[in-house]
């Protein structure tokens, strides 16, 4: 055989039989036609049953006028071998001519007939004019019966047309479903084209046997179904019928019926189903899977480039296999479609490698016209195509939720520093192993250092670009199944309200997709705490939690007004640390053994249960070598309530929860494994493991009896009362006495007082300064039956003043009608009269327009009802009277505040306000934000402490002020004992430098802690709790809280510890009842207000002097921790030690540093105070000079040094005023206010 592939004619060639030949023609492609003669011959003498004598004499002739297709023996094709394309093509032409052609025809004809009907409706109008008004009755003339056809007709095609609209459209779901369906058939019909293309272009096939043919011929049936609701439900037959649509119709199903009938296949124009590609975006919008406009416009893109790209290649695949019909298909060439394919692409891009290329001239001329408009396209397609995709989000994608492992979702502000600070404390190694993944969803794409920090935590965090108000991206992140959504605040943005009320935003989106979800959300603004009580499905006791970072910076602070170095020792506590191990002496290692202990939660063992809270304690840490500070109290109606330090009264339940402070977790676990039958004999620690004993379990019931009894106050194994009694006290005593969430006091308040026995023999030198004290040191505390104070008698009754209002409605701070500011202002003489001593010094740095920080935060933890009025230090505010205007509405509620007008850089003004003889200076700062660069947001703040510092006072002048007579500090009463060395109010020696003055200083960025202390060698670089001014207590930076929000995640117990003691008694109740008044409410004394002073407070005892004295020189931690447990309830928990105390020269450095959870043997030195949670003193309210510890600053022992007093003589007692208000009267005679 010859090939016909050039643009010439072919060749013959000769020898073999007719059947051999035929063999062979019917396995070539359609382009190598043969025009041998011999083979017409031959298949003619086969079909006579003598094709073996026909082949054997027949001549090869070639005949140029004949083109023989395959066939198959089978079927009855031409017996010449004719090609019928045109009988194809002809059908497809026929039908849409002749469609076009009846439509233009019937419009043609429905003009005319309008036109004739125009000119006679106006006749017949005319006529039922004239036999209208020829009536005399005014009757109508009955409508014809034509017309009423005609309108019949017309509702019956307007019914079925609507019915086919419906159909077809994709607004219902039968719609949506057929038009899915039409798509899918289309791309079937599609992919049997690409199947066919490898067969020659025309070729005999049986209907019956082909099972391709038969698969088209379903789905076109389909598809000519399709096209008449199409057709009926077009307005405009015309206009439909030159569609797109219509037209791949017209000429892919007629020449399958054609096929059916000549039992021929011809590819044709079968390759326009490749047009159908173009409603690619249609069929996925209607499936809902597209919904952004980026996403249908890049469908839309590829599927025209595409479906236009196949379609072309289909026609040139078309024109070369078959050849020129003016050549007599000679030209034909064989081309595979998808080198046709690869044609069209080289030919589009115009690179046109010369490998492939057209050779017909139906081709040549197409690739002209397709040149133009392709390399238009693709020039304009291609570019907008690859932008889409390279600005496609690359974190654009879904969370894939892993079985058996929780994920949370945080959101907010999402930084490098954010993100680095939250996964250094939340992924910390001291945790038990986290099994949480960490999903951050952010609307801008993180930055290269970001990015690199997610890689390095890749398998326990995911990053997703897109916003939480977007409920399509909550869904990406499947909030609905997350553990906990965390919010981050910017904490160093120029206007706090409005992040907070983004941070709202959020918590609202979040809850309205998902109301279940647990969500923990810093906030700035103290006030802006209120807005989240108004979302309906917030709910604190579900877990969600507002951490509120101003109102625990200032109270931070604020507790370091009392016990200095505070501040640190509960910021080192909530965040993880990792133990660094020093070998040198310093004071950096014992600082740094301290830092790595955290606080932990653990489930008490049932060997501590009906032991006393103080047994337990000291068991846990002379055993297990574990700090317990707090407990979870469940009262009999199931309420849950964190008791810190609650005192002997109160006994052990089963399944209590303890609050610990240990180095790591796995400590903690020695608490809920120790068994007294298998444990008591061990004495380390770390063999304290689980044991196979049974722990039985007590019922409700018992565990309350076990607990106390009402009557008497003691265990149920002591108490002889009557045991029907038990339940009923019961309910009485609750209803009693309600306790708040973080009140320590309990069912048996009533007996907590101590008895005095003797007074004390120890020496009154030394001063105190934070009150007293219930019992001498000499005394065995004894348990008295009712509490003279929380249940009055009558006595007690008669004397309470019901129409004074003494603290706030709760009962939870001091309370004063509210006072104009007017009336606090000093100038600079007066407050220089005034002699302040062992006051607060607040300087502030604000103006009109800086942003409130919140002072009430500051003021309400100093103001709290677990201090006696005389215990209240004077607060004076130094700084611009504008800005202390605007916070002056949620500060006159307070008693003993003042303002001095003026700045605190000004010489003049701080030494008008004594700040040599204060207590603690504190440093503020509202116009830290403002400032773009970071290095300098803290400028007024170092400027300020290091002017204080480099301040020089004479000796004398502090000490002829304070003894001048008529000089007395607000407050104070000279004829009351606590003018007396005994409670510590007259110092010593004053500060004659700066530099030991008590400061501490508001940071915002942290490396800016370098400035503070001159002497210091602190790196630059180096982290903030490893700083000398922040181990001292003198410096407090806001980013020590980001810890907070991972503690509180993993324990929301935590942050309610926290704020228990920092804060001074702020509750749930207490927020609702700011939000909805902005400002404390006074109440009167009752006894359920009473009830709510008795919680224990942090305080600073001295070793130099006082029943500790002892143990002071040499002796060991655990001894004191122990004596002061069992003596005086007091829970002690850190040392508060001078810089260079464990140097053998004497030195004059003043600093002190903190040490956490120092270990039992630790070694004591006399100038060590000790940080300890000291029980509420009923009686010295009463006495006003009991037993006292001391409320120490950061001074040496030596100038400032407090220690335990015992109660003073009765007459001295005799001596004091009767009443809060006598002294008042008495300090308004000598306090002169403008």
């Amino acid at each position: 055989m010859a090939n016909g592939g050039g643009g010439g004619g072919g060749s013959s060639g000769g020898g073999g039989g007719g059947g051999s030949s035929l063999r062979m023609s019917s396995n070539i492609h359609a382009n190598h036609l043969s025009l041998d003669a011999s083979s017409s011959s031959s298949s003619s003498s086969s079909s006579s049953s003598s094709s073996s004598s026909s082949s054997s004499s027949s001549v090869h002739e070639p005949k140029m006028d004949a083109l023989i297709i395959p066939v198959t023996m089978e079927v009855p094709c031409d017996s010449r071998g004719q090609r019928m394309w045109w009988a194809f093509l002809a059908s497809s032409m026929v039908t849409f001519f002749g469609g076009l052609f009846i439509i233009l025809l019937w419009r043609t004809l429905k003009y005319l007939w309008t036109v004739c009907c125009h000119c006679g409706g106006k006749t017949k109008e005319a006529q039922k004019i004239n036999n209208g008004s020829s009536q005399a009755d005014g009757t109508l003339k009955p409508v014809d019966e034509k017309e009423e056809a005609v309108a019949a007709e017309v509702g019956w095609m307007t019914s079925v047309k609507d019915w086919a609209g419906v159909m077809i459209s994709a607004q219902t779901l039968t719609g949506r479903v057929l038009v899915v369906l039409v798509f899918a058939l289309s791309i079937g019909a599609l992919v049997i084209y690409f199947i066919d293309s490898s067969n020659p272009i025309e070729s005999c096939q049986n209907f019956y046997k082909d099972f391709t043919l038969q698969i088209d011929m379903a789905f076109n049936v389909f598809f000519l179904l399709y096209f008449g609701l199409r057709f009926i439900a077009a307005n405009d037959k015309l206009w439909f019928w030159l569609e797109v649509n219509s037209v791949v119709d017209f000429f892919t199903v007629p020449p399958v019926f054609v096929s059916v009938y000549l039992n021929r296949s011809w590819l044709g124009l079968r390759f326009l189903r490749a047009l159908r590609l173009i409603q690619f975006s249609e069929i996925l919008q209607f499936l809902n899977i597209l919904k952004t406009s980026n996403s249908i416009k890049l469908v839309n893109l590829l599927s025209i480039f595409i479906s236009t790209w196949l379609t072309a290649a289909g026609f040139i695949h078309l024109v070369e296999n078959s050849g020129d019909p003016w050549e007599n298909f000679q030209n034909n060439q064989a081309l595979t479609y998808w080198e046709c394919v690869y044609l069209l692409m080289v030919t589009m891009s115009t690179v046109g490698y010369g490998d492939v290329y057209a050779k017909t001239t139906l081709g040549r001329l197409f690739m002209v016209f397709f040149i133009l408009g392709g390399l238009a396209m693709f020039a304009s397609y291609v570019p907008e195509i690859i932008e889409l995709i390279g600005n496609r989000k690359k974190y654009g994608g879904s969370y894939s939720a892993v079985s058996g492992r929780k994920h949370i979702v945080v959101c907010g502000h999402i930084t490098l520093e954010s993100v680095s600070n939250f996964l250094k404390d939340f992924l910390h190694k001291d945790r038990d192993d986290v099994n949480v993944e960490i999903v951050f969803l952010h609307n801008i794409s993180p930055n290269l250092e970001l990015e690199a920090l997610f890689k390095r935590h890749f398998t326990q965090v995911e990053f997703y670009q897109g916003s939480v108000l977007n409920p399509h991206d909550l869904a990406r992140v499947k909030i609905e199944s997350a553990d906990a959504c965390l919010i981050l605040a910017n904490k160093y943005c120029a206007d706090p309200d409005a992040e907070d009320a983004s941070n709202i935003m959020r918590v609202i989106s979040i809850k309205n997709y998902h109301p279940k979800i647990r969500i923990i959300t810093q906030m700035l603004q103290y006030h802006n705490k209120a807005h989240l009580l108004n979302i309906p499905s917030w709910n604190w006791k579900e877990g969600d939690d507002a951490i509120c970072l101003a109102e625990l910076k200032l109270g931070f602070i604020a507790q370091s007004c009392l016990a200095q170095g505070l501040s640190t020792m509960l910021a080192n506590l909530f965040s993880m640390r990792s133990f660094i191990k020093i070998e040198e002496d310093t004071w950096q290692k014992y600082y740094l053994e301290g830092v790595s202990n955290e606080m932990y939660t653990e489930y008490l063992s049932s060997a501590f249960v009906g032991l006393s809270f103080p047994t337990v304690c000291e068991l846990c840490f002379v055993k297990l070598k574990l700090l317990m500070i707090a407990i979870e109290y469940k009262s009999a109606n199931r309420e849950s309530r964190i008791l810190i330090n609650p005192g002997n009264h109160l006994k052990i339940q089963e399944g209590t929860l303890g609050f610990f402070i240990a180095s790591d977790a796995k400590e903690v676990k020695r608490a809920f494994f120790y068994c007294k039958a298998c444990h008591d004999d061990i004495t380390d620690p770390k063999r304290i493991k689980k044991c196979g004993c049974k722990r039985p379990k007590m019922s409700i019931y018992k565990r309350m009896r076990r607990a106390c009894c009402f009557d008497c106050g003691r265990s149920e194994r002591d108490c002889s009362c009557m045991s029907g009694r038990v339940r009923g006290n019961v309910d009485t005593l609750e209803r009693a006495f309600p306790l708040s969430s973080v009140s320590v006091n309990d069912c048996s308040t009533s007996f907590r007082a101590f008895e005095d026995e003797q007074p004390s023999t120890l020496s009154p030198k030394k001063k105190q300064r934070n009150g007293g004290m219930r019992n001498s040191p000499n005394t065995s505390p004894k348990l008295m039956r009712h509490d003279p104070l929380l249940i009055p008698g009558n006595d007690q009754i008669d004397n309470m003043d019901s129409n004074v209002k003494k603290y706030d409605s709760t009962g939870m701070f001091h309370w004063c009608a509210p006072k104009e500011i007017e009336k606090v202002i000093l100038t600079r003489s007066e407050a220089a009269m005034t002699v302040l001593s062992g006051h607060v010094v607040v300087c502030i740095f604000g103006d009109v327009s800086s942003a409130l920080i919140g002072l009430r935060n500051l003021v309400m933890p100093l103001r709290a009802s677990n201090f006696h009025y005389h215990e209240l230090k004077h607060i004076v505010f130094v700084g611009s009277i504008e800005y202390l205007k605007r916070e002056w509405e949620t500060l006159h509620n307070f008693p003993k505040v003042s303002i001095l007008p003026g700045t605190p850089l000004s010489r003049a003004d701080l030494r008008a306000v004594n700040i040599n003889l204060c207590d603690m200076c504190v440093i503020l700062s509202a116009n830290q934000n403002n400032i773009d660069d970071t290095s300098l947001q803290d400028k007024e703040c170092i400027l300020a402490s290091l002017n204080i510092k480099s301040m020089q006072f004479d000796d004398s002048i502090g000490v002829l002020q304070a003894n001048s007579q008529g000089f007395t500090p607000p407050g104070m009463d000279r004829s009351s004992p606590d003018n007396s060395p005994v409670h510590g109010m007259l110092r010593q020696p004053s500060i004659t430098t700066g530099v030991n003055i008590p400061i501490i200083t508001e940071l915002v960025n942290d490396t800016n802690v370098q400035f503070l202390d001159q002497d210091d060698d602190d790196d630059p670089d180096t982290e903030l709790y490893l700083t000398q001014p922040f181990a001292c207590g003198t410096a407090f930076a806001v980013s020590v809280l980001d810890s907070l929000m991972s503690a509180t995640y993993f324990n929301d117990n935590i942050l309610t510890l926290i704020r228990t003691l920092v804060t001074g008694g702020a509750t749930p109740e207490l927020e609702a009842l700011i939000a909805e008044e902005n400002a404390l409410r006074g109440g009167y004394s009752t006894p359920q207000t009473l009830a709510n002073r008795d919680r224990c407070r942090v305080a600073q005892l001295a070793l130099l002097d006082g029943p500790f004295a002892d143990l002071g020189d040499g002796g060991c931690y655990g001894d004191l921790f122990c004596k002061a447990l069992k003596t005086y309830n007091m829970l002690c928990f850190g040392i508060y030690r001078l810089r260079d105390a464990h140097l053998s020269t004497p030195s004059q450095c003043t600093k002190r540093y903190v040490i956490t959870n120092p270990p039992y043997e630790f070694e004591l030195v006399p100038t060590d105070l000790i940080f300890c949670l000291m029980q509420f003193d009923h009686n010295a309210g009463q006495s006003r000079a009991s037993l006292s510890h001391s409320s120490h600053s950061s001074q040496s022992s030596s100038k400032k040094s407090s220690s335990v007093h015992s109660i003073p003589s009765t007459a001295n007692r005799q001596n004091r005023p009767k009443s809060r208000e006598s002294r008042d009267k008495q300090n308004r005679k000598e306090m002169v206010y403008r």
